[in-house]
C-alpha cells in the first residue's frame, strides 16, 4: 500500500508519517522501481500502535522504547496484543458511559450533587444526606458541605488504593439512620465551633461527640497516626486542619488523639 493509504488506515496524516520515518519511530521501507514506497501490514500494525500509544499521553521517545520491547515479534503476537488493547478500551468506554447515563439521570432528577461527578455509592450518600438536611430546622450547617467535599476529594484521590475507611464511613452512613443524625449533631457542633477560641470549653465536648459518632467499622479502618502531631507536617494534613478554624481543628485533632486511646 503507499503511503496514503497506509496513513488513512491509522487515521492520521501523511505528514505524520513522514515526520516518524524523520525520527527513526517508524521503519522507511525502500521505493520501488517506480519511485514510490511500498507498505505492508505490518506498517500499518506499528503505525497504529503509534497512535494509540501517543493518545495514552506517551511521549515519542517513550513511544519508541515501547516499540523497541516489541523487535522480533512475530506479527499474530503483535495483532493479538492490538486486539487485547482494544478491548480495553472498549470496556473502559462502555464504563464511563454507563457512569455519565447515571450522572445525566440524577441531573434529569434534579439530584446531581455539587461535588459530582463521584461514584455511584458516594452519590447515593451524598442524595441521603441532602434527604436528612431537608427534614432537620434551618439550613444544612456548613460542616457537612465540607465533609462531602472531602469525601469527594478522597474517592478520587484513591480508587485503587486503601480506601476501607471510606469505604466504612460511605456503608454506615448510608445504612444506619442512627448514624447518619448523629454525624449531622456533630456537623452543627463544629459549626457553632467557627467564631470559637482553641480553648473553648466546647471544644473537648464537640471531640467526643465526633469519637461517638464513628462507626465501629471505620474506627477499625482508620490508620492514624502515632502521635497528635503525626502526618500534620504533610501537605495534605496541613491543607486538611488549614481549612478549619482554631476551635474547629483543635476538636478534630482531640477527636483523633481519643480514637487513637481507644485503639491501643
Amino acid at each position: 500500500m503507499r503511503i496514503g493509504e497506509l496513513a488513512g488506515i491509522a487515521g492520521i496524516t501523511t505528514r505524520a508519517v513522514r515526520h516518524y520515518h524523520r525520527i527513526g519511530l517508524l521503519a522507511e521501507p525502500p521505493r520501488q522501481t517506480n519511485g514510490y514506497r511500498e507498505y505492508a501490514l505490518r506498517d500499518a500494525v506499528e503505525l497504529a500502535r503509534i497512535r494509540r500509544l501517543t493518545e495514552l499521553g506517551l511521549s515519542l521517545d517513550e513511544v519508541r522504547d515501547v516499540l523497541a520491547d516489541d523487535a522480533g515479534r512475530e506479527l499474530a503476537e503483535v495483532l493479538t496484543e492490538l486486539d487485547a488493547d482494544l478491548a480495553r478500551q472498549e470496556e473502559s468506554i462502555r464504563r464511563r458511559r454507563v457512569r455519565l447515563a447515571e450522572l445525566l439521570r440524577q441531573a434529569e432528577g434534579g439530584r446531581l450533587p455539587d461535588e459530582s461527578p463521584v461514584t455511584p455509592e458516594l452519590a447515593e450518600l451524598f442524595a441521603d444526606m441532602a434527604r436528612a438536611s431537608a427534614r432537620l430546622p434551618g439550613p444544612e450547617p456548613a460542616m457537612a458541605a465540607k465533609e462531602r467535599q472531602l469525601m469527594a476529594l478522597l474517592d478520587t484521590a484513591s480508587p485503587g488504593g486503601d480506601r476501607g475507611w471510606l469505604d466504612a464511613m460511605v456503608h454506615s452512613l448510608s445504612a444506619d439512620p442512627a448514624a447518619m443524625r448523629r454525624a449531622y449533631e456533630v456537623y452543627a457542633r463544629l459549626d457553632e465551633l467557627a467564631e470559637a477560641a482553641e480553648d473553648d470549653p466546647r471544644v473537648d465536648s464537640t471531640a467526643r461527640a465526633i469519637v461517638d459518632s464513628v462507626p465501629e467499622k471505620v474506627a477499625r479502618a482508620l490508620d492514624l497516626p502515632e502521635s497528635s502531631e503525626a502526618g500534620e507536617s504533610g501537605r495534605f494534613a496541613g491543607a486538611f486542619f488549614a481549612d478549619f478554624a482554631p476551635a474547629q481543628a483543635a476538636a478534630v485533632r482531640r477527636a483523633v488523639e481519643l480514637l487513637r486511646e481507644g485503639a491501643r
